[in-house]
């Protein structure tokens, strides 16, 4: 296939064109700077600046790309900035797309899209939420309209926390988890929806290879609660889980992306479940195992 892919630089995008790539996938980067070679185009979301060619040659379109959500302080003027790059992204990708009928548009979102729901049990039947991720994540899907309008099968990824030893909250994480320092968040009855960076990209591969439209909870079987993601993460390197973690050190910590952290969401991966996919991190036990082994972090085994 050839796979165009916006956000190429982040940490799934990364992953995702490695994976590709590994398999014998062309795949084509979308730069905001001059190509450094044919696998590379240049683009400029907000100036409406896009190669249609290379956007209507693809297979696939997986569109990642957005302003970082933890790596600044959420003022009023960065969540227009947050807002806009993902709109902007998602409505120019979408109306270059829109001519390839056969072809498939995987667009990013997240599991923001429901908010803050308690212990209810969320589906890709749910409705949104009222927070500022949820309304960000309303208008990114919403962003993509012109592909959807034009035929264009589209698939939100609803992500959740994905855990990988580099990158995310959880590589931030690490270092206080591995001095048993931390044993939860403030709000360690939560549930967290989460998945593993290499599960995230098996995911995103078999949307783009099944016949699924529509939005799907990139997400593994079981939500947990928050304390027992940090004893997880605490055992594999032979530590007892320490303290519950103020929010406002968590933030110092993470940055201000922690809404996504606090809210409970307890959500189920309904569309990967009826589609077939199996994940290999299915429990957060061999998730926590993968991400501290990957990062070194692991007891070496006997």
């Amino acid at each position: 296939m050839r796979v165009v892919i916006s956000g190429a630089s982040g940490l799934i995008g990364t992953a995702l064109t490695e994976s590709l790539r590994a398999d014998g996938h062309e795949v084509i980067a979308l730069v905001r700077r001059t190509p450094q070679g044919p696998f590379e185009s240049e683009w400029y979301p907000a100036a409406g600046t896009i190669d249609q060619d290379v956007i209507q040659s693809a297979d696939a379109v997986v569109n990642l790309a957005g302003a970082s959500i933890g790596s600044k302080r959420l003022t009023d003027a960065y969540k227009h900035v947050v807002k806009r790059s993902r709109v902007d992204s998602t409505t120019l990708i979408a109306r270059a797309y829109s001519s390839r009928t056969d072809g498939v548009l995987i667009s990013g979102s997240a599991m923001g899209y429901y908010g803050a729901r308690g212990d209810e049990v969320l589906t890709e039947r749910s409705v949104a939420g009222t927070t500022f991720l949820s309304d960000i994540a309303q208008a990114w899907e919403s962003a993509a309209g012109p592909a959807i309008e034009a035929g264009v099968r589209t698939v939100f990824i609803r992500s959740g926390l994905v855990l990988a030893p580099n990158g995310g909250f959880a590589a931030r994480l690490l270092p206080l988890v591995k001095r048993g320092l931390l044993g939860g968040l403030s709000g360690a009855n939560a549930f967290h929806a989460w998945i593993t960076l290499h599960d995230e990209v098996r995911a995103i591969r078999y949307l783009i290879d099944s016949d699924h439209s529509g939005p799907a909870n990139i997400i593994a079987p079981e939500a947990v609660r928050d304390q027992a993601l940090m004893t997880a993460l605490s055992l594999v390197v032979g530590k007892k889980p320490g303290f519950v973690v103020p929010g406002w050190v968590l933030e110092l910590a993470i940055g201000p992306a922690i809404e996504d952290l606090m809210s409970s969401q307890n959500a189920r991966p309904g569309v990967l479940t009826r589609l077939g996919f199996g994940w290999d991190h299915a429990t957060i036990d061999e998730a926590a195992t993968w991400v501290m082994t990957e990062a070194g972090l692991a007891p070496p085994a006997m």
